[in-house]
């Protein structure tokens, strides 16, 4: 599966470390443009997001960074912010840039050879260069070791991904990219569980349920899980209103993902803006978010584990 992009002036790039486990996934435009967050998880991973704050000096970002390799993941930022100073892009400091990348990382560390496996900053500028509107989804870049459904432990769970959908309401775009790496069960638009936590005999195990019941992910409940969002529009939109914009996407994740935003995840979501673009109100935009950020999280396990993986998905 693939998405595209180019009607958000975005490019996306992937590197993927098969063997390993992990990969990075880098968003950037062909010059900067205005960002925001919002953190819904207790168990984050981050980098310079205290540059996406609608009093920050810096206005402007020059891309964000989604990757596994927990905290060990956030160097791989450097790799970007080379490839940014190589081209002069970033904050001008008259001596030179300083690119503005902010962070953020998916718990997927697993053992390679003497080392905990984890993207690089070689991967990060490999991913940047080959940026482009059309990209792949599934298991590729930040969701190659990406999981779902952990919450009745890692033998139960399902493939997670990357996944990305675009909503359009005449000249307005607005999209979503998500890494998903949750704890809990995915559902389709229904409700339904289409991945997660698989029930001996078959089925799920509905962890929702089950952890309101007390039979799964106790105190011992597993670390590593986040999943990361960017919603993008072409609209040029003040940095307050696109932290609002991210704010008002967790709906997707509510929605889509159960339970999510848990003590032992790092949610995040990234909202990014055009400097110059059309007009739109706010609450447009806040809406077509929450639906395309709820599309891509289906996509992503759908991406990654195949229709004829997710019991009850079809095209």
């Amino acid at each position: 599966m693939t998405a595209d992009f180019a009607a958000l002036g975005l490019r996306v790039g992937h590197a993927t470390d098969a063997p390993g486990g992990t990969g990075v996934t880098v968003v950037r435009g062909d010059g900067p443009f205005r960002a925001a967050a919002a953190i819904l998880g207790r168990a984050t991973g981050t980098r310079e997001l205290d540059a996406l704050s609608p009093a920050h000096l810096v206005d402007r970002v020059d891309a964000i960074v989604l990757t596994g390799g927990s905290a060990y993941g956030l160097g791989a930022a450097d790799g970007v912010m080379k490839w940014m100073e190589e081209r002069g892009r970033g904050f001008d400091v008259r001596v030179g840039v300083v690119p503005i990348v902010p962070a953020a990382v998916i718990f997927d560390l697993a053992p390679l050879g003497s080392h905990l496996a984890r993207p690089t900053p070689a991967m990060a500028y490999e991913a940047c260069e080959r940026a482009a509107a059309r990209f792949d989804e599934g298991s590729v870049g930040a969701g190659t070791g990406a999981t779902v459904g952990k919450g009745a432990g890692p033998e139960r769970a399902m493939k997670g991904g990357v996944g990305a959908h675009v909503e359009r309401a005449g000249s307005l775009a607005v999209g979503a990219l998500a890494v998903v790496n949750a704890l809990g069960d995915v559902r389709d638009g229904d409700g339904r569980i289409i991945a997660g936590a698989r029930a001996d005999g078959g089925g799920f195990v509905d962890l929702a349920r089950a952890m309101a019941q007390g039979i799964a992910a106790g105190p011992r409940a597993p670390v590593g899980n986040t999943t990361l969002a960017v919603v993008a529009t072409n609209a040029a939109l003040s940095r307050l209103e696109l932290a609002q914009v991210a704010r008002a996407a967790e709906a997707a994740y509510a929605r889509r993902i159960t339970p999510v935003g848990t003590s032992f995840d790092g949610d995040v979501i990234f909202a990014v803006g055009a400097i110059e673009g059309p007009p739109a109100a706010g609450i447009q935009v806040e809406a077509l978010a929450v639906r395309a950020l709820e599309m891509a999280v289906e996509r992503a396990v759908r991406a990654a584990t195949g229709r004829d993986g997710i019991p009850g998905l079809a095209d």
